[in-house]
């Protein structure tokens, strides 16, 4: 049995690298800006 999971779990890895290749890498969400503080008091 641990052999057979051996073997499946290089099968996903050379299927997640086909995929990769053939398609491009997975899109990465854009990371969320920063909001900068503003001091907008008048003195």
């Amino acid at each position: 049995m641990d052999l057979i999971d051996k073997v499946l779990e290089k099968l996903k890895e050379l299927v997640g690298k086909l995929i990769d290749a053939l398609l491009g890498p997975e899109a990465q969400p854009e990371p969320e800006p920063i909001p900068i503080p503003v001091n907008d008091r008048r003195r």
